[in-house]
């Protein structure tokens, strides 16, 4: 059956098991910690979140969004909300659109785990790069921005931000290949022969990185709030793959809408593949590039399907890791088991432009 994403990922739920937090605690907490909080507290989960579990705390005056470690045996480095809380406040610091950081806290005794909580940002969140229910200026305007938005997160010296010591920064795509290449063996379930051949043929294959910048690691429209009247975004969300590294990987990461293979399911990305572009508003992706390339002189077109490859492989071995935590007993979504499905189109994909690269 083929899912509506807006409406399945959109909203709250109650939270169940051992991904329900203690309303009191929490409350008795942010009434010492958060400057103006004020009970009674409720709160509600939000349907989207995959991989840390998300929170709408709601306070008579004010909205607050909750982000923690799920619980249970996790991935070593996974799941890192203190980094998350760490760069959403030096972006805040300079106007960069994110959520409001309130308070981080380590102490487990308070939600079960680590978490932090941040402002809500108040707008709209398009689950499909098409837009649903959008017009053509407004899904211009839209990927304009969200063109824009990233470029001005490369243009950021990580060091005058506060940033400096954020990652190593170099050799960003051979770290990032050695370490998903290990995480998609420590959560494998079925032998799928284009990550094999992947895992064999990428680190021989990566392109020459420029100078390391912050890069977001998990870049794409369903993790921005647009204004709820006007074609601006207001906050990047989901900072847990942020490190120093190579833009160009982090900007062709969302070009990976452009080709997505396409899924009836929830376990899928978004995808414009079989959508009239042009007709909608929406950028070719020659067009989306050239955009980025004007406003920050980077440029990933001589090595465009190498970092495409790169980019389905990353994404394959990530949802392999989320049916590892299915197996494990610690996924945080309901549909996580599905994206077994999509595992094997993604690395199909990323043969394909490793095919394409030569």
């Amino acid at each position: 059956m083929t899912i509506d994403r807006q409406q399945v990922f959109s909203g709250t739920k109650e939270a169940a098991g051992t991904l329900r937090i203690d309303e009191a605690r929490l409350e008795n907490y942010l009434t010492r910690q958060v400057k103006g909080f004020a009970g009674p507290l409720t709160i509600k989960q939000f349907k989207g979140g995959q991989s840390n579990p998300t929170y709408l705390l709601e306070t008579p005056a004010r909205r607050y969004v909750l982000r923690r470690k799920p619980p249970g045996k996790l991935l070593p480095s996974a799941h890192a909300v203190d980094r998350e809380f760490r760069v959403i406040s030096a972006l805040h610091a300079q106007a960069f659109p994110v959520a409001e950081p309130l308070v981080y806290c380590a102490d487990e005794a308070v939600a079960g785990t680590p978490f932090y909580v941040m402002g809500f940002a108040d707008g709209r969140v398009f689950w499909e790069p098409q837009m649903p229910g959008s017009n053509p200026d407004e899904r211009a305007a839209v990927y304009d921005a969200m063109n824009a938005t990233i470029a001005r997160l490369h243009a950021f010296d990580p060091a005058a931000i506060g940033l400096g010591d954020f990652g190593r920064g170099e050799n960003y795509v051979a770290r990032q290949v050695d370490r998903w290449s290990k995480q998609y063996r420590a959560s494998e379930t079925d032998k799928i022969d284009a990550m094999e051949r992947l895992i064999e043929w990428l680190p021989s294959h990566i392109p020459p990185a420029g100078k390391p910048t912050l890069v977001h690691g998990d870049y794409r429209i369903d993790n921005l709030i647009v204004a709820r009247d006007a074609p601006e975004i207001i906050a990047v969300l989901d900072w847990e793959l942020s490190t120093l590294g190579d833009p160009l990987a982090d900007f062709t990461y969302h070009l990976m809408a452009w080709h997505m293979p396409h899924s009836d399911s929830a376990a899928g990305t978004g995808t414009l593949v079989g959508h009239d572009i042009a007709a909608l508003g929406i950028p070719s992706m020659a067009d989306y590039v050239a955009s980025y390339v004007a406003r920050t002189g980077l440029d990933p077109r001589p090595h465009l399907p190498v970092y495409l490859a790169y980019n389905f492989f990353r994404i394959a071995a990530i949802l392999q890791g989320i049916i590892g935590r299915v197996r494990d007993g610690t996924a945080t979504s309901e549909f996580a088991p599905a994206k077994a499905e999509m595992i094997r189109p993604l690395a199909d994909k990323a043969w394909d432009f490793a095919r394409a690269a030569g």
